[in-house]
């Protein structure tokens, strides 16, 4: 054993040079594939992504032209209309103040007014893919309080501002006042997107009703039968069937928007039925007037206080959901055809004022992005708020703003009476308030701008 030993230390020392020859470069070898980025860290999220980088992209650039101001939006999607992060977001988002509703005689100043969030929106565009991004510009509510002369020389000139002054695809139908049916229709393609729902059948969608301040809309996918059945909407009117192709597939999207049944609106439907005598969705201690779409309404207490049932009649009577005639088979309030029902409605998400309330009310964690309950518990939570007085109230509900509190009850109610006797849900029927939704680890709105960009991407 020890000749074996000394002959191995003999061979090793006469052959060093050669060892030395073969290790050195596995040696380095080995240092460089380690050092090396692994296939997850080859893209980083802080770095901008471009068609440089191996894949085949799309980008949209959406502006939300609201009344409080302009926002613009730019998404980035790959050749499978996933989302790709620009920078470390999902999405880059930029916004300025005022709106275009700010320059009611100047329309070139409104357009003008974009020029700088159009630029940084251009600017995370690669410069051979800006010709093929679209951009469009979907006005809401400012614009439409304006009346249509002065909105629509301000849509003008953000038309040709676009086409004149911007690289990006510009289209003169991409700059419209956004009415409710597309708002609700561009909500329901993002709730489906962002839950992985868009390109599966249309029973496997869920529906959403949004229920904003001036109006509320309800959209879901149906069937190509009933859609056939649809009845032609009323003069000046939208369809109630909007067809949409997304991600290889065909929708037959129910959409209606019910003006006036907005959250804020609704309560000057409601006082309006009481007119000017006391109302019992008024929390007793407040005496003063609601105003609303530049009218002003009495909203005092009644005399005999609040009370749960009796503004739940009040709430019916202003939903006119045993006064409107139904010519249809199948009716929500008012008259309206309800899509017909089937397995698109049967999951049903609900956002907006909806959400805010409930967390304000204090039957659902705020923090919680996504959270299921019933109908019934907004009714639960409505009787709470018409047991208690103004005084009280300012403790039991601190969440609630000062302004808010009179028509805690009176919100309550409306919003289990539009679910139960509006939209005709079963009072004990599980729905899902949605504030964000969870997409690759990150928390993202459910808002329309994203709706909006998978369909003009999709369509492209």
């Amino acid at each position: 054993m020890k000749r074996n030993r000394q002959s191995f230390s003999d061979k090793f020392h006469r052959n060093r040079g050669l060892i030395l020859v073969i290790s050195v470069p596995l040696v380095l070898v080995t240092f460089v594939l380690f050092v090396m980025p692994t296939r997850d860290d080859a893209v980083p999220l802080n770095r901008k992504i471009s068609p440089s980088s191996g894949g085949d992209y799309k980008y949209a650039v959406i502006f939300d032209a609201g009344s409080s101001g302009s926002r613009v939006h730019v998404f980035c999607f790959d050749k499978h209309l996933d989302l790709v992060p620009i920078g470390n977001e999902l999405e880059l988002f930029i916004q300025k103040k005022p709106g275009l509703s700010a320059y009611p005689t100047d329309p070139k100043a409104a357009a003008l007014s974009l020029q700088s969030l159009l630029e940084k929106a251009e600017a995370v565009v690669p410069p051979e893919l800006r010709s093929k991004t679209a951009v469009k510009v979907g006005a809401t509510a400012g614009l439409r309080q304006l009346g249509v002369e002065a909105s629509d020389k301000i849509l003008q000139s953000v038309r040709d501002y676009l086409k004149d002054g911007s690289n990006l695809k510009a289209k003169s139908d991409w700059v419209t006042v956004l009415d409710g049916s597309q708002e609700g229709a561009y909500q329901w393609v993002t709730l489906n997107y962002l839950l992985g729902r868009l390109g599966k059948k249309y029973s496997d969608t869920v529906g959403v009703v949004d229920l904003g301040g001036g109006s509320v809309q309800m959209a879901y996918a149906i069937s190509e039968s009933d859609a056939a059945k649809a009845p032609k909407a009323t003069s000046g009117e939208d369809s109630y069937v909007k067809e949409m192709f997304l991600k290889g597939t065909k929708y037959y999207l129910y959409v209606h928007s019910y003006l006036h049944y907005g959250l804020l609106a609704a309560r000057a439907e409601i006082l309006k039925v009481t007119e000017d005598s006391g109302s019992p969705c008024i929390v007793p201690g407040f005496d003063g007037t609601y105003k609303y779409g530049g009218a002003v309404y009495k909203a005092s207490h009644s005399p005999s206080g609040s009370s749960m049932q009796k503004c739940r009649e009040v709430a019916t009577k202003a939903l006119k959901v045993n006064e409107s005639v139904c010519t249809h088979m199948k009716c929500t309030f008012g008259g309206v055809w309800n899509g017909g029902g089937g397995d698109g409605q049967k999951n049903l998400f609900v956002a907006s004022f909806f959400f805010d309330r409930a967390a304000e009310a204090g039957f659902i964690d705020k923090e919680l992005p996504v959270v299921k309950v019933r109908p019934v518990d907004f009714e639960n939570a409505a009787k709470r708020a018409c047991e208690t007085s103004l005084k009280e109230a300012k403790s039991t509900y601190p969440k609630v703003e000062a302004d808010n509190l009179p028509y805690l009850c009176m919100d309550l109610v409306y919003q289990f009476t539009l679910l139960v006797d509006g939209f005709a849900l079963d009072p004990w029927q599980e729905i899902t308030l949605v504030k964000q939704v969870k997409y690759q680890n990150s928390l993202v709105e459910a808002a329309w701008p994203l709706g909006s960009a998978i369909d003009v991407v999709s369509s492209s």
